[in-house]
């Protein structure tokens, strides 16, 4: 009888900690479905006059705060996914250390494109009768970076043949399609931070290449 693959503990781990988080902040008065932006701040997402200025630990904490139930929920379902196959072809601290860096360098990127923009809009201050909101830095959290980079890092293996330690057969196809829906789906939707998911992405290929 051929052995059972190990139970990916790390993956669970992460899911059970940011649902615990999610309830917690539920219970403390935090709207389920649309938090305030002040709660979201309160609780670490990445806004990034705080996070470069004051607190670059929001480039960590924003990574376990989510906007709302649906919101948690689509990224654990993606977490679970890539994280079962990502913990156990790339083993446990390889793959927690994937998954902390996709989320840092989505965040840092994120919140750089955040910078940038804002002040590209401050120069040209003149032109911007009634945007004046536009200038407000983007509040942005969520698993999503590091979620995206765990599935770049299983497309990236996937376009190679198998290596001598890689314990499965990956779908070159079925991984493609999905990132490619995902970018596209980020870049046509609002309110999808896909800055982040690229800078997840960006890392997790790079960490792949090197495993």
């Amino acid at each position: 009888m051929p052995a059972k693959p190990p139970l990916a503990k790390v993956t669970l781990g992460l899911i059970f900690i940011n649902v615990m988080l999610f309830g917690w902040q539920i219970l403390s008065g935090v709207d389920i479905s649309s938090p305030e932006i002040a709660d979201a701040i309160h609780w670490g997402a990445d806004y990034a006059p705080l996070t470069f200025l004051e607190e670059p630990s929001r480039l960590f904490s924003s990574m376990f705060f989510h906007f709302g139930l649906i919101h948690l929920m689509l990224n654990m379902w993606a977490l679970y996914i890539f994280g079962n196959v990502a913990e156990q072809l790339f083993g446990r601290l390889y793959y927690i250390g994937m998954y902390v860096l996709a989320g840092l360098m989505g965040n840092v990127l994120s919140s750089y494109l955040t910078i940038r923009d804002s002040y590209e809009l401050l120069q040209h201050f003149d032109r911007l009768a009634g945007l004046q909101s536009s200038l407000i830095p983007h509040i942005s959290a969520g698993a999503s970076g590091a979620v995206m980079g765990l599935g770049a890092a299983l497309t990236v293996i996937s376009l190679f043949p198998p290596l001598p330690q890689q314990r499965f057969w990956l779908d070159k196809k079925s991984l493609l399609m999905v990132m490619a829906i995902n970018l596209v789906f980020g870049f046509t939707v609002t309110g999808i931070n896909n800055a982040a998911h690229i800078g997840g992405m960006m890392m997790g290929a790079v960490l792949a290449g090197a495993w």
